[in-house]
């Protein structure tokens, strides 16, 4: 009991403590910014969850590395912007981002070794940009040796056993992950990987309940969209499904069949496939 109180008290505070960070280095002269004030920056721009935001994050978390080459969470968190600005659509990003996002998450992971945050950022992105599913697991499981109460890192575990069709041991990790750190600016990751998880499991009505959820807390979240297009058509109720595809193509109007399967490299063939027919029957094109 000691233990699960412990748990919950640092799983508020922590939130609380970076976001007084953040709001301390947000006021701290430009000229006067070391790689951590950076950083914080580049935190608070990613939590914005636009592409403009997105972008800045980039350009401060790379001014925080000019700084420290070897700062770890920086590293980190250009491959967490460039993953999701890879799911949303936005940024145009070439094939020169993507390595360089790897290459940074590969570093940190190199780098890092007690940081359970940055290590559970660093696999997400070499799950979701690269694929490197067993990479990755293994930095988690370093990770939560370390700190069973990383939020992020039971996060990034639960996100791979959705996208790998393991749906009740995603459940387990992000409710693991909710308790841990329940006013988390990231919460909308968390009812959305959830309702990926009900959706691998052919629970519809269960995946439309935790996406609005989501969608809820961020309704711009592209991915979370895509599961409610899907969940709903599967579910029968093809004009919701609809409504909603039209709503996701203004966020991101060059998605396509092809264009999603080229995106889901990283999840298991049954998972794309199931995502594919809901797509296709709410009306998506092929290409």
């Amino acid at each position: 009991m000691q233990d699960q109180v412990a748990s919950d008290v640092a799983g508020a505070i922590e939130p609380k403590l970076r976001q007084s960070e953040i709001e301390r280095a947000s006021r701290k002269p430009t000229v006067n910014l070391t790689a951590y004030d950076l950083y914080l920056r580049a935190l608070a721009q990613s939590y914005r969850y636009t592409d403009e935001g997105l972008a800045e994050a980039v350009v401060l978390a790379r001014r925080a590395l000019a700084i420290d080459p070897s700062y770890a969470p920086a590293a980190a968190l250009v491959g967490t912007c460039r993953a999701t600005q890879r799911a949303q659509g936005w940024g145009g990003l070439a094939a020169d981002d993507i390595a360089e996002a790897c290459r940074l998450a590969r570093q940190a992971l190199e780098a890092e070794r007690d940081d359970a945050e940055t290590i559970g950022q660093a696999a997400w992105t070499l799950f979701r940009l690269a694929g490197e599913a067993a990479i990755a697991a293994a930095a988690l499981d370093r990770a939560l040796a370390l700190n069973p109460n990383a939020a992020r890192a039971w996060l990034a575990r639960g996100n791979i056993h959705a996208m790998r069709n393991q749906p009740e041991a995603a459940i387990e990790a992000i409710e693991r992950a909710r308790r841990l750190s329940p006013f988390d600016p990231y919460a909308c990751f968390y009812a959305a990987i959830i309702a990926s998880a009900h959706l691998a499991a052919r629970r519809f009505e269960q995946a439309i309940e935790w996406v609005d959820r989501a969608l809820h807390e961020q309704p711009r979240m592209v991915p979370a969209m895509r599961v409610k297009v899907a969940a709903n058509a599967h579910f029968g109720h093809l004009d919701e499904a609809r409504a909603e595809l039209s709503r996701m193509l203004a966020l991101d109007p060059k998605l396509t069949i092809a264009g999603f399967r080229e995106y889901a490299h990283f999840m298991a063939p049954e998972v794309v496939e199931l995502n594919v027919a809901g797509l296709r029957l709410a009306g998506l094109v092929e290409k």
